[in-house]
């Protein structure tokens, strides 16, 4: 057994050497992305760090910070129920508008591949431009307003479905609905632009070839050449996907109000934004960001592990 560890560190010193000497010969190139390197950790991983350091403190930006250990998460996990609430609405938001919004955006994209050049320009630049409107959901509290001149309610009032005018957008039991329902709206995003560029980067020879290896309809087609052709698209897509359905925040507060009734819509940004910028408790914002940031890493590996078996 000594003997298997001595070789095992000499093993590791050597690969050591052999990396150091490599980065020696290559020093240039590690110059060229010194800048990019230097930028990355100042602005991503610098705040990830100091996010979780401060999670451990109670901070409240006028004190110097106070190590409470746990303290936190412990009140986070076992007496906050408005975070609880925000877990459930946002794992809602997630399992629904995230796969949907996933697979439409694909299938949008798949469709409009098969346009001429010049009408999937214009299909493009209109599935795409809800993302890019900014305030653009401010149109459905119009549409969903609660009183007889909201366009939903005139409707609904017109063919007599409904007597009285619904509060949509107050009351409990719609509001999370709707607001999945813009999300969706604006879902078709930069995966949809990637999707879209995919699709046009594969190969057409492959698709003869996969005729005449019998490949006998567009379903096959589509699984074991388009697929696994757009692997990195997919993974892309996936993570920007996860990262949208995750990071909701504006869509429900714009729509619902700041709190929201019961906090049926509130979210984990919702509730962090809350603590973190109007009570000023940024040790226990840090601990909402630092769970949050750990359930996002959890998906993006659970949905890596599901496209590696795509095309296989």
């Amino acid at each position: 057994m000594s003997e298997y560890i001595r070789k095992y560190f000499a093993l590791r010193k050597h690969n050591a050497k052999v990396a150091l000497k490599k980065a020696k010969q290559r020093k240039m190139c590690y110059l060229f992305l010194a800048p990019y390197a230097i930028l990355f950790a100042m602005f991503f991983v610098f705040p990830v760090v100091a996010s979780i350091y401060y999670s451990f403190t109670y901070y409240n930006i006028l004190e110097p910070p106070r190590f409470v250990g746990l303290q936190n998460y412990i009140s986070l996990i076992l007496e906050d129920d408005i975070f609880l609430t925000s877990i459930k609405n946002t794992f809602l938001i997630a399992i629904i508008t995230g796969p949907l919004g996933y697979m439409l955006s694909f299938l949008f994209a798949w469709l409009i591949n098969e346009l001429p050049r010049w009408v999937r320009s214009i299909a493009v630049i209109v599935f795409y431009a809800p993302s890019i409107a900014g305030n653009c959901y401010v149109i459905f509290s119009v549409l969903f307003r609660g009183d007889a001149y909201g366009h939903v309610n005139a409707l609904l009032m017109d063919l007599g479905i409904i007597d009285t005018p619904k509060l949509w957008l107050i009351d409990p039991n719609y509001m999370l609905p709707i607001c999945m329902l813009v999300i969706l709206w604006m879902s078709l995003g930069t995966g949809f632009l990637s999707f879209v560029a995919g699709l046009q980067g594969v190969d057409k020879s492959q698709f003869e070839a996969g005729y005449m290896d019998g490949v006998k309809n567009r379903w096959q087609e589509l699984w074991f050449i388009t697929l696994p052709n757009m692997k990195p698209m997919l993974l892309f897509g996936a993570v920007m996907s996860i990262t949208q359905a995750f990071s909701v925040c504006d869509v429900t507060m714009a729509l619902c109000g700041y709190p929201s009734t019961d906090y049926a819509a509130r979210t984990i940004v919702t509730h962090l934004f809350d603590y973190g910028f109007s009570r000023f408790e940024m040790g226990y914002a840090c601990a909402i960001a630092t769970i949050l940031f750990l359930i996002m890493i959890l998906c993006n590996k659970a949905i890596q592990s599901l496209l590696r078996r795509v095309g296989t």
